[in-house]
């Protein structure tokens, strides 16, 4: 296992391109595969989730070309299958620990012919996925079946499919977002109307924006009560032509974080116009007392004109991954800082609930938690010379990469970024004017 160590960085400066958005990419990628047509998506994101949701694609028969062959992040054309459903005697899929490939896929093949079995590595078999099953189980069609081929409610799953038959299920809103968005983009494959009503509080609401955003671009319009009840016809996806991918809000969440403590950052591919929930991560770091400013593509942070940043109390349940940025913030504010409605870190990546705690107590913070929130009060004085776990966690290593502000710190396992932003050590180091060790 690598290991990198950061020497203390005050302040960093300039501008850094996003890679896109994991979200927006997996989400292209499987609406262009069950179109009718060839959408070209530019500046899709090239790392480890996304190349799971590739993979898994070319196995069930899709056809993906990239533009230069040689260059991953060169445009992708994919070709769809024109909504018929993807057909196989038997098909073995390994989508690594991208839950935005595992969900999603779900709940298209159901909709599908075909025997599959979806699998992933020892976390993805940690995280739940019982409440999707439980949502699709009534919408099978005659013949169809999904079985765990572990521990139940968990991957690995097997499904057994004759495709949808419509009518109406229900769908817990309480543990993943990703639950309804496979639903819901699965749901025009129905030869028949199909209902999904949400039970429950749904976190994460800004994903599910997302994913109605996305289907109304391939041609499918969703009829909805609120975050209640959604209605959705038998339609076919058209392919929508060209598309460029939005750089990734969560990922600018870090370098945001880096200008609200010192000096002036500056991201490029996300900003005003930005479909992403996590965008509004900018409001939160103002309301910290950073300066903020916003072009239609950019977003520029600075750290308060007058003291340090403030502790805050505020619900992350919109925005639980950029609420990891906040947690290493909170090292450095004046007061204490409450995170609330981050109850879905618990089956992320890692535990992050725990995994945060514990390492925000490595450098010396006082950390108090419940079943959805945590409050950092920051030391005095941090700890020095802190070897930081990541769990193999991505988000755990950018977000912890922001203690370097204030002291040295160790990130172990650096390369798990790769599941997102495989440069993102590169670009700090970049910004900060000098190399890591």
């Amino acid at each position: 296992m690598r290991r990198l160590t950061l020497p203390k960085m005050p302040t960093l400066t300039g501008k850094v391109r996003l890679p896109g958005s994991k979200s927006l990419s997996n989400r292209y990628l499987l609406l262009s595969a069950l179109s009718r047509g060839t959408t070209t998506l530019v500046d899709l994101l090239d790392s480890d989730d996304i190349r799971a949701m590739h993979g898994a694609l070319l196995e069930l028969g899709v056809t993906l070309v990239h533009a230069n062959p040689k260059d991953p992040s060169s445009p992708l054309a994919v070709t769809g299958i024109g909504g018929a459903g993807f057909r196989s005697p038997e098909t073995s899929l390994n989508l690594g620990n991208a839950g935005t490939a595992m969900r999603p896929l779900a709940a298209a093949l159901c909709a599908a012919q075909g025997e599959f079995v979806l699998d992933g590595v020892a976390r993805m078999r940690e995280r739940p996925i019982g409440d999707l099953v439980e949502g699709l189980r009534p919408v099978l069609a005659e013949g169809g079946s999904i079985e765990y081929l572990g521990n139940p409610g968990f991957p690995p799953l097997r499904i057994r499919s004759r495709g949808f038959r419509g009518g109406r299920t229900r769908i817990k809103g309480s543990t993943s977002s990703q639950f309804l968005t496979g639903l819901l983009m699965a749901a025009p494959l129905s030869p028949e109307p199909l209902e999904i009503e949400v039970e429950g509080d749904l976190i994460s609401k800004p994903y599910i924006e997302i994913t109605l955003r996305l289907m109304e671009l391939f041609g499918v319009r969703v009829q909805r009560d609120g975050y209640r009840l959604f209605s959705v016809q038998p339609t076919t996806y058209q392919a929508p032509g060209t598309i460029q991918v939005e750089g990734d809000a969560s990922s600018a969440s870090y370098f945001l974080g880096w200008g609200a403590l010192g000096g002036e950052v500056r991201v490029l591919g996300c900003g005003e116009r930005s479909v992403q929930g996590d965008a509004a991560f900018a409001d939160v770091l103002s309301k910290m007392g950073a300066t903020v400013t916003k072009g239609p593509d950019w977003i520029e942070c600075a750290a308060p004109s007058h003291g340090p940043l403030r502790g805050i109390d505020i619900d992350m349940i919109d925005m639980p991954d950029a609420a990891m940025t906040l947690a290493t913030l909170a090292l450095f504010a004046e007061g204490p800082t409450a995170i609330r409605g981050i109850g879905s870190w618990r089956v992320k990546e890692t535990e992050r609930v725990v995994a945060v705690r514990d390492q925000l107590r490595k450098l010396g913070a006082t950390v108090e938690e419940g079943p959805d929130w945590i409050r950092v009060t920051p030391p005095t004085k941090l700890v020095e010379n802190v070897e930081i776990e990541t769990y193999d966690d991505h988000r755990m290593a950018m977000a912890f990469s922001l203690a370097a502000h204030g002291v040295g710190v160790t990130i172990l396992d650096p390369d798990c970024t790769a599941k997102t932003f495989p440069t993102y050590f590169q670009e700090l180091s970049r910004l900060a004017g000098g190399t890591p060790d």
